[in-house]
């Protein structure tokens, strides 16, 4: 863990810190926290689980998740949920320098912790900012470019097609996944909506995060809660998480099945 981390007095008074004032109290602890983090580095591109967040930062989950978000709106950093990954855009020049000669001896330094990395979504995009800066050689490419087929299938049967575009028509009709059937206690407007949130906010869902949210919205649903509500608060505040709602409301509902 670093024992100390740099904040540019810019945070306050450039563009994106007077933004993410805008957004509220939530935006300005995420922002602070993601460059101040116990578990970053000073590449700003590490392991962060939003769990973490919430607990250290005494935001909750649902604080924590609002903050994030509005982070990534302003554009101070990109999230990657299946990796659970942030890179936080402008902090290795912060905690660095904005650029080192080639003669700096901190070049190879930054070369080999940033090919130590884990896989991330956002390995080019560091290397794309910051090769200049630092002198960067090797460029270490995302993770989903490294997992094409090497030979393309074989193409199936006429009656096999047939059953695909029958398949695809439906699935694309509802802009579900082919392998994917929306559970009948889900309210498909909502589900949705919530779908659509997620893709305008560049967060669609893997087919694990998709079975995740059914899961959750499972739970919801045996303790009582309107799913209806959950998921039309998360897409009306372009949340990618979902959260029940206030305790009240749950015990109102409570005393109304008895």
């Amino acid at each position: 863990m670093r024992e100390y981390a740099k904040l540019a007095p810019t945070f306050w008074t450039g563009e994106t810190g007077r933004e993410l004032r805008r957004r509220g109290s939530e935006a300005v602890v995420m922002a602070l926290y993601l460059v101040s983090s116990p578990h970053s580095n000073m590449l700003g591109l590490y392991y962060q689980p939003l769990m973490y967040a919430a607990h250290e930062t005494g935001l909750g989950i649902e604080g924590a998740s609002k903050g994030l978000q509005c982070c990534i709106e302003v554009g101070f950093c990109s999230y990657d949920e299946d990796t659970e990954t942030v890179f936080v855009h402008e902090m290795a020049a912060w905690q660095i320098a904005e650029s080192l000669s080639s003669a700096d001896k901190r070049c190879k330094g930054i070369q080999k912790d940033y090919e130590a990395l884990p896989a991330n979504p956002f390995l080019e995009a560091f290397h794309e900012r910051y090769a200049a800066a630092f002198n960067l050689s090797k460029c270490r490419s995302n993770p989903a470019q490294n997992q094409r087929p090497k030979q393309a299938p074989s193409k199936p049967h006429r009656s096999q097609e047939q059953e695909q575009e029958q398949e695809q028509d439906k699935g694309h009709s509802k802009g579900l996944p082919l392998d994917f059937v929306l559970p009948d206690w889900i309210p498909s407007d909502a589900w949705e909506g919530y779908v659509a949130m997620r893709k305008r906010q560049r967060k669609p869902m893997t087919d694990r995060a998709r079975n995740l949210k059914v899961a959750e919205l499972q739970r919801f649903r045996d303790e009582g809660y309107d799913l209806q509500a959950i998921l039309d608060k998360s897409t009306s505040n372009c949340w990618t998480d979902l959260y029940p709602p206030k305790g009240e409301v749950r015990q109102l509902e409570a005393v109304n099945r008895i």
